[in-house]
């Protein structure tokens, strides 16, 4: 009799152990679809192929691309609007891509990824990221943020802002100073962003700081650009006023401006298109921020990075992104109908990509 007692306190005993081993197996497989890694960032990133990458050559964007890793939910709770962020940044991706499939628009959203395109885009390979830069929509911040993380300085404060745009010193390689196999591999695996601004917001701020505030001295946009604009593209001939910003418009939107650009080379920048700059439909961005909501999206973009924990962004003056509507309409008020919409289809890829909207002053 106590034999058989023992023998089925043993099976009971042995039917509980496999309940329990049963409820850990379900609770732990629960546990594996509900948690994510909350900082599995910069994982799987669309191939892009890239031939001969030194000359003008073309690279084609495939028509169905997935949602990268790094724009899934972390789990992580964000603050304030970062809460929506995620969402915003994949809306914007999806607007690139079903623009850049606009064959009507290809002429304005497509260019090839040359030597051109390669030297305005900053490398950090310790954290895997690569900067395009944009310039006059706060580059200048982010690239103090690189500069830390290449680690030629400890901290954004201690960046003379004489070293910031001296490449010889601030520590930033440029992606075109690589082989071919080591910028097939960067544009494949790494990080990438740029940051974009209403595009005639934009030419607005290079012209100031350019040709009528020039504060960090560079006098070749005065003496020899300048110039350069006014034989060709000013009206009146007996005006001697500097650069005006009617003149500059005038040559922007000139179909035929190339010609001034090759002997003006790369103080172009400033105010070639974000196309131009940084071939978005050639290359696959991770983030595309906004100059408008950078409060918001440089933190993103830093949590994206996977780097908020080591460098933060400098802090942004309050309303110094806002858009600046009657700025814009005021300068170009003076301006006629047919420069300004010259200037538009210059700029109309670069309006459609980002989701910026045709100017009010152009439908009146």
């Amino acid at each position: 009799w106590l034999t058989s007692d023992n023998m089925h306190h043993q099976w009971l005993l042995l039917a509980a152990c496999f309940w329990v081993i049963f409820m850990f197996m379900v609770a732990s497989k629960f546990i594996t679809l509900t948690f994510k890694d909350p900082d599995g960032y910069g994982a799987k990133q669309e191939p892009l192929i890239l031939t001969a990458v030194t000359k003008v050559e073309e690279v084609h964007v495939p028509e169905e691309k997935h949602w990268p890793e790094e724009f899934q939910p972390t789990g992580k709770a964000f603050s304030g609007n970062l809460i929506r962020q995620p969402l915003v940044h994949m809306e914007r991706l999806e607007l690139l891509r079903n623009v850049c499939r606009d064959t009507a628009l290809r002429n304005l959203s497509h260019t090839a990824v040359s030597k051109f395109v390669l030297d305005r885009i900053f490398v950090c390979d310790k954290h895997k990221i690569l900067f395009c830069q944009t310039p006059k929509v706060g580059n200048t911040q982010w690239k103090k943020v690189l500069i830390v993380l290449n680690g030629a300085f400890s901290s954004i404060e201690e960046i003379p802002e004489n070293v910031v745009h001296d490449h010889e010193k601030n520590g930033l390689p440029r992606l075109s100073s690589f082989s071919d196999s080591e910028i097939k591999k960067r544009l494949n695996l790494y990080f990438k962003f740029f940051i974009v601004r209403d595009p005639f917001e934009r030419l607005i701020s290079a012209f100031k700081d350019k040709f009528v505030h020039n504060p960090r001295f560079e006098p070749w946009y005065r003496h020899e650009i300048a110039p350069g604009i006014i034989r060709k593209y000013r009206k009146n001939r007996t005006e001697t006023k500097g650069l005006q910003f009617e003149d500059f418009v005038r040559y922007l939107g000139d179909p035929n401006h190339r010609w001034l650009d090759v002997q003006f080379g790369d103080h172009i920048i400033h105010w070639v298109t974000y196309v131009e700059l940084c071939a978005p439909c050639e290359i696959t961005y991770s983030v595309i921020g906004h100059h408008e909501t950078l409060e918001d999206d440089a933190p993103y973009i830093l949590k994206a990075a996977g780097i908020d924990h080591l460098v933060s962004y400098p802090t942004i003056p309050p309303g110094i992104t806002v858009y600046n509507k009657t700025k814009v309409e005021r300068y170009f008020s003076g301006i006629s109908k047919r420069d300004i919409r010259r200037l538009y289809a210059r700029f109309e890829g670069d309006f459609k990509l980002f989701g910026y909207r045709e100017p009010d002053f152009l439908l009146n």
